[in-house]
């Protein structure tokens, strides 16, 4: 069974950094492509980052290119989101899941329960 456990978000100032961490349970995520996804309030999920199930290619949100950075453990059996240079429309619910066929598709029902990300002054 998938199990994704999000962790790190927190309320952070504009230009500051977090890392995410999602630690999956009930499959190996070095055989998987994984995403990030996020929500902001009032507004529809939206893809963030992928990362291919070699863990050789990442693909990224336009909005977030150059400042995060998706990465993964496979020891940890946990994927990563390095947010650097954050803004204050980064903020948002942040959420790891298997990735889909597209580059920027996600199967939803995978999702954790996410972690929330507050940028603000």
């Amino acid at each position: 069974q998938v199990h994704l456990v999000e962790s790190g978000g927190g309320s952070v100032e504009p230009g500051g950094s977090l890392r995410l961490s999602c630690t999956a349970s009930g499959f190996m995520i070095s055989r998987y492509a994984m995403s990030w996804v996020r929500q902001a309030p009032g507004k529809e999920l939206e893809w963030v980052a992928r990362l291919s199930a070699s863990g050789i290619s990442a693909y990224y949100a336009d909005s977030v290119r150059g400042r995060f950075t998706i990465s993964r453990d496979n020891a940890k059996n946990t994927l990563y989101l390095q947010l650097n240079s954050l803004k204050t429309e980064d903020t948002a619910m942040y959420y790891c899941a298997q990735a889909g066929r597209a580059y920027n598709e996600f199967e939803n029902d995978s999702r954790g329960q996410g972690t929330q990300v507050t940028v603000s002054s």
